[in-house]
């Protein structure tokens, strides 16, 4: 009669485990053409994809961007839908990241900005929730999020470290715009941005 046996605890300890991405493999995977055509992020080391933009997503992202360069200048690069690199395993690839300088001024992707603004009509639960820790984790001081439906600017600032939030951190100013206010980004103070004109 045979005893069967119990796995050893090294079998055990080796089982299927999940695969987390650095920044450096998703980068080389989406210069081989893997995400073609598709919206694809990391965070936190997982791949994550998001559905087509639909046309009031590209409007807005089109008037966010010209709104802002009018007010920031050329002192600032708005960079539209690249990588921010805010740690080996993360890179959200903003809508829109307004960091200093010019595009020649960099030999990698940055790894911080100015101002970030996403623009949300399908992911506004996301953009508030796990991206605004996630940026307020990085550091980033001037967060925007475009409410396309709600027709609203969401403001955060002030990052600050939160245990109650994702990534460990939040935004301990939050400001609800609507279309007839109006904003100044922090890297801009004397410049004003009217919410109309960033809304589709």
């Amino acid at each position: 009669m045979t005893t069967a046996t119990s796995p050893s605890p090294a079998w055990t300890a080796t089982g299927p485990r999940p695969v987390r991405w650095t920044c450096a493999e998703f980068h080389r995977f989406g210069d081989l053409g893997m995400f073609e055509g598709r919206r694809a992020l990391l965070i936190d080391g997982v791949i994550l994809e998001q559905g087509p933009m639909n046309p009031p997503h590209a409007i807005a992202l089109g008037l966010v961007t010209q709104a802002l360069q009018a007010v920031l200048g050329p002192g600032y690069w708005l960079r539209v839908q690249l990588p921010l690199v805010l740690n080996l395993d993360t890179d959200p690839e903003p809508d829109v990241a307004a960091v200093l300088g010019s595009p020649r001024q960099y030999v990698s992707h940055p790894a911080k900005a100015d101002l970030v603004v996403e623009v949300a009509d399908t992911s506004l639960r996301f953009d508030t929730t796990e991206k605004r820790g996630l940026y307020a984790a990085a550091g980033i001081a001037d967060y925007w999020v475009i409410d396309v439906n709600g027709r609203l600017l969401l403001v955060f600032r002030d990052p600050v470290a939160d245990a109650t939030q994702p990534h460990g951190h939040g935004y301990a100013t939050a400001l609800t715009l609507g279309a007839n206010d109006a904003v100044a980004p922090l890297a801009a103070p004397a410049a004003n941005v009217r919410v109309a004109d960033l809304l589709p």
